[in-house]
């Protein structure tokens, strides 16, 4: 008697699935699509609502003030009085803007190079492995949650020429000659205001650079310390390199919040004195809602929306290249 010793196969669908028969082809074609079919639906459903806003509340208004700032409209009535690109020639030659443009320019040199440097300081001293540091990093960041109007009215009080309370201190230190104008003197209201942005928003990139500094790993610092790595070398050669891309957005974000500047700086100084702390947004509301000159007020915001394109534009395409490179080669990898 014999015996075969080719195993009987037996379906068991309760002990593995490599153990379950193969379908023949294509059984199960329609199935996926009706379920890719679900998806796109879904998405659909979900994704509308939210288009139908950003056109509704983004596009729209957009498109409004790029057709009205061909037209010299005050604001009231039917849009008339086409003007071509006469707004646009004037602002080349309006005094006021292009001193809105140069104080622009100055506020994005000082965050730059002073404020985010400060921020950056900061994170490093309180990544360390400071008694109380949770403390120090909501103290810190605190300002940062408080309202640009909570934070102008403060400031406005504090910097009150003669009673505020920085004169006071400084005549109580006998250093009564360094109080000023302060936000009253053209010469010393950027100055103080830069300080105030400073006070401002320096615990939001503080914080960026904190998140930055703790995905960086423990044991490339030990290695360097191991092989005599100092701490200005371990600063130098590992800790600015990893944290290159949190600086580079955060340089980003302060440049846009530096263009589109506007809260703060109404509710402390509405741009004065004598246009010596306006910026662009700022002249956009004065000619627009002030003057009544709707049509060249449309064409400051889309210059303004211009500058701040074309800068993203050429930061990512300079700047955030290897960052965003690598970002959609690591998504392109887990598909």
């Amino acid at each position: 008697m014999t015996h075969s010793t080719t195993p009987t196969y037996v379906p068991d669908l309760g002990k593995s699935p490599d153990l379950v028969e193969p379908s023949p082809p294509g059984t199960h074609t329609r199935k996926p699509a009706a379920r890719r079919l679900r998806d796109w639906l879904g998405a659909f459903v979900f994704t509308v609502p939210a288009l139908v806003l950003f056109g509704l509340l983004v596009l729209v208004p957009m498109g409004y003030a790029f057709y009205i700032s061909f037209f010299n409209w005050g604001g009231f009535g039917p849009v008339s009085d086409f003007r071509g690109f006469g707004n646009y020639t004037r602002l080349l030659k309006d005094p006021v803007f292009l001193g809105d443009l140069s104080r622009g320019a100055l506020l994005i040199g000082l965050s730059v190079l002073l404020q985010l440097p400060f921020a950056l300081a900061m994170a490093v001293l309180l990544n360390q492995k400071l008694r109380g540091r949770a403390v120090y990093r909501m103290l810190f960041f605190a300002p940062y949650i408080l309202s640009e109007v909570i934070t102008g009215v403060l400031f406005g009080m504090i910097f009150a020429p003669g009673d505020g309370l920085a004169d006071r201190v400084l005549d109580e230190v006998g250093l009564s000659g360094l109080g000023g104008d302060w936000f009253a003197g053209q010469s010393t209201v950027l100055p103080t205001l830069f300080l105030v942005m400073t006070w401002k928003y320096f615990g939001f990139h503080m914080m960026l650079y904190l998140a930055g500094l703790q995905g960086i790993p423990a044991e490339l610092h030990e290695a360097a310390r191991i092989d005599g790595a100092g701490t200005w070398q371990r600063f130098r050669h590992i800790t600015l390199p990893l944290l290159a891309p949190t600086i580079r957005i955060s340089a980003f974000l302060s440049v846009i919040f530096s263009v589109q500047l506007f809260d703060l700086v109404w509710v402390i100084t509405t741009g004065g004195p004598d246009h010596a702390s306006e910026t662009l947004a700022i002249s956009m509301v004065q000619y627009g809602f002030k003057r009544y000159q709707m049509g060249y007020a449309s064409a400051i915001s889309v210059a303004m929306f211009l500058i701040s394109l074309v800068f993203a534009l050429a930061y990512q395409r300079f700047v955030l290249r290897r960052d965003t490179e690598g970002a959609i080669t690591t998504m392109r990898g887990n598909r």
